[in-house]
C-alpha cells in the first residue's frame, strides 16, 4: 500500500527537523537554512501534526528531541543523505555523456580495479563512473548500481553472474621475516600465521591441499580486512595467505615475497553481476568485456594458474 503523496513530508520540512535536532535550537537551524525562526517552527509543527506526536521538548533555552523525535531522526538523516547523494551524482553526470555505477569489494576495487580503470576510461572519454564499496550482496532494486563485482558463488537475485576469475592464494611474508624451520613441527618455523577473519579456515585448507602439517593452523593474528592483513605482512608480523591479484605491486617491488610457491585455487570466485534490467545496456556490456579482457591479460602474464 502506497502512502498518499500529500502525507509524505517535503524535503525542506525534514531538513528543518534534522537541523533543529542537530543544533538543539530552532534559531540556529533557521540561520543555517536561511529561514526565519518562525518558518522553522512552523515546518516542525506541521510535521508533528502529520505524525500526531511531539518531536521536541523545550528545556531551558534549548529544544531537545522527544522519544518519538529520537526514533525518527536516524531515518530522516538517511533520507536527506540519499537526496544529497542523488543530486551530487546528477550534477556530476550532467557534464558527461553517460555514467556507470559500480559496486565493488573494497580491497578488490582499490588494488585490482583502480590501477586498471583508467585504461577503460581512455576508450570512454566522456563517461563518469560512480564507485561504491559493498562487501555483501544487495537488492539492485534498492541500490542503483549498473554492475557489481562479487566474490562467492554465482548466485544473485534478479541478476546474471558472469565469471570473472578464480582466486589464487599464496603464503607471503616480508623479506626480513625468518621462516627457518627452527621449530620442527611447523613449516614456517616460529613465524606467526596471519588470518583474515572472514576466511577462518583458509590456512587449514592450504596446509591440507599442499600436504603439509601445522600444529595450530587457526592460531595467530586475525584481521577483518585484507588491507590490514597485507600491511601486517609487510610489517613483518608473520606469514599471510593472500590472493596474488591483491599484492601485485608488493611482489613486484619485493616488499613481500612468496615463502612457499605452492599456490592453491579457492573454492569461490569473482563474478561480474549485472541486474536483469541492465543486461542489454551497451555500457554494461562494454565494461564486462573490458574487465574480462584485463583478467585474460593478467592471467596470461602471471603464474598461469
Amino acid at each position: 500500500m502506497t502512502l498518499p503523496r500529500r502525507l509524505v513530508p517535503q524535503i525542506d520540512t525534514l531538513q528543518a527537523f534534522e537541523c533543529a535536532a542537530r543544533h538543539g535550537s530552532f534559531t540556529q537551524a533557521a540561520r543555517e537554512l536561511s529561514l526565519t525562526q518562525s518558518a522553522v517552527s512552523r515546518k516542525i509543527k506541521d510535521l508533528e501534526l502529520q505524525l500526531g506526536s511531539l518531536l521536541f521538548e523545550r528545556v531551558r533555552q534549548r529544544v531537545v528531541l522527544s522519544d518519538q523525535g529520537r526514533k525518527l531522526l536516524p531515518d530522516v538523516v538517511r533520507l536527506i543523505g540519499q537526496a544529497e547523494d542523488t543530486m551530487m551524482r546528477a550534477m556530476a553526470n550532467s557534464q558527461a555523456d553517460a555514467s556507470l555505477s559500480l559496486s565493488v569489494l573494497p580491497t578488490f576495487g582499490a588494488r585490482w580495479l583502480m590501477p586498471r580503470l583508467q585504461n577503460f576510461l581512455r576508450v570512454q572519454p566522456n563517461l563518469v563512473v560512480n564507485i561504491a564499496a559493498r562487501a555483501q550482496p544487495f537488492d539492485f532494486d534498492e541500490e542503483p548500481f549498473d554492475i557489481a563485482i562479487h566474490y562467492g558463488q554465482p548466485i544473485w537475485a534478479k541478476a546474471v553472474c558472469i565469471y570473472l576469475c578464480s582466486e589464487i592464494v599464496v603464503p607471503v611474508a616480508a623479506p626480513g621475516l625468518s621462516t627457518v624451520q627452527n621449530v620442527t613441527d611447523s613449516p614456517f618455523g616460529d613465524a606467526w600465521l596471519l588470518h583474515l577473519a572472514s576466511r577462518a579456515k583458509a590456512w587449514s585448507e592450504w596446509f591440507e591441499a599442499v600436504g603439509l602439517a601445522h600444529p595450530a593452523p587457526y592460531a595467530g593474528h586475525h584481521f577483518d580486512q585484507f588491507s590490514m592483513l597485507i600491511e601486517a605482512a609487510i610489517a613483518g608480523m608473520g606469514v599471510a595467505l593472500l590472493p596474488r591479484y591483491l599484492i601485485e605491486t608488493e611482489l613486484a617491488s619485493g616488499r613481500l615475497i612468496v615463502v612457499d610457491d605452492r599456490p592453491i585455487k579457492t573454492e569461490n570466485a569473482y563474478y561480474l553481476v549485472v541486474p536483469d534490467r541492465k543486461k542489454e545496456n551497451p555500457l554494461s556490456k562494454a565494461f564486462c568485456a573490458w574487465a574480462l579482457e584485463q583478467v585474460g591479460h593478467h592471467e596470461g602474464a602471471s603464474d598461469g594458474s
